[in-house]
């Protein structure tokens, strides 16, 4: 009988054990779900790892000198990397050879995208874009049919089609010259638009055009704009880059009239020089870095006309710091904002010149 109430006594005790040890069992397993909440907490706090700051190079084919077109590239270049929180850098070239060697030293440094712009860069990025297949190139003012680069180029033609008309109806000896840097399918579409213009407001006006055959020689210009006035021309618009310059001089010492290019030249002598024909480059550099910082950066090619706001008229399409010359007067500026709407709207287009 003891033996056996011993016995039960033991197997009681072994059920209690056991049920015991369950009961523990499941506070672990409730104390795991709270460590699981906690490591899942953990892991939302933990630090991520730092995202990289991208490092974007503007690589320039020439010094920017004096030259406004890629002065104001470089401007929105600089601004947007301010902005956007990017390593940028500009390279400046000294000839066609070395500014393939930066390209190329560029590509070298690992940067994240290589901007370059103009022409002149065709060559030489033609070459190193298919050598990089995985880098990303852009191109600004020009198209590189490449699967990696980004072409963004400009509706030079409609500006240009203003500053026709503007000077069709100013001139007052109905001959208006251009000073042109080189003949090349892009100048054309400055002096292919600007004769559409200048049609279009005064069929009856002369237009005379000499080629400087670089962008730097301001003489040349200054030579080939005395050239014109002593023709009759009263207005000569500079087309000429670093050439506008010497037209501007020539203008200032005959008491006539003319044009700068890209960015407002008025300021610099408003009595002689009366309009300028604008080209956001920097808008342009802007929204390329701007876009690249936001990975909305593609390949495709896009062009900038007056509805985007990427080429103008002083006074017409933006205002200017000087005052209107009675040359051009308010009566003209009214009626080319009216052309400026009729190409915006569709209504007039302006042909682009024949390819050869």
């Amino acid at each position: 009988m003891k033996k056996t109430l011993a016995l039960t006594f033991s197997i009681l005790m072994v059920v209690v054990l056991l049920a015991a040890c369950g009961s523990n069992g499941t506070n672990n397993s409730s104390t795991g779900t709270n460590t699981g909440t906690a490591t899942n907490a953990g892991t939302a706090t933990a630090s991520p790892e730092n995202a990289k700051q991208k490092r974007v190079a503007l690589v320039l084919p020439e010094q920017i000198g004096v030259n406004p077109f890629f002065a104001s590239m470089d401007e929105g270049f600089k601004r947007a990397g301010e902005e956007f929180n990017v390593e940028v850098k500009t390279i400046e070239s000294t000839d066609p050879a070395a500014f393939e060697q930066n390209l190329r030293a560029a590509v070298a440094d690992n940067y994240d995208l290589i901007i370059t712009a103009t022409f002149q860069a065709e060559d030489a990025l033609n070459k190193v874009a298919p050598e990089n297949p995985d880098k990303p190139f852009a191109i600004i003012d020009t198209v590189v049919d490449q699967p990696n680069v980004r072409s963004v180029v400009f509706r030079e033609q409609e500006a240009a089609y203003l500053l026709g008309a503007a000077a069709g109806l100013s001139t007052k000896t109905n001959v208006v010259g251009a000073v042109v840097a080189m003949d090349t399918p892009l100048l054309k579409k400055y002096t292919y638009g600007f004769e559409q213009g200048l049609n279009s407001t005064n069929p009856d006006a002369k237009f005379l055009v000499n080629y400087v055959g670089n962008f730097n020689d301001s003489a040349k210009g200054k030579e080939l704009a005395l050239l014109q006035y002593s023709q009759g021309a009263d207005f000569v618009a500079g087309m000429s880059a670093v050439g506008d310059l010497g037209v501007f001089e020539a203008a200032k010492e005959k008491g006539l009239y003319a044009s700068g290019q890209d960015i407002d030249r008025t300021e610099l002598d408003p009595e002689h020089i009366v309009l300028s024909q604008l080209k956001g480059t920097d808008a342009v550099a802007y929204e390329t870095v701007k876009a690249f910082a936001n990975d909305q950066f593609d390949f495709t090619a896009t062009d900038y006309g007056l509805k985007e706001k990427g080429v103008g008229l002083t006074f017409v399409t933006q205002d200017s710091k000087s005052a209107l010359s009675p040359f051009v007067g308010e009566d003209t500026i009214t009626k080319v904002k009216a052309i400026a709407d009729d190409i915006i709207s569709g209504k007039i287009v302006v042909e682009l010149p024949a390819a050869k």
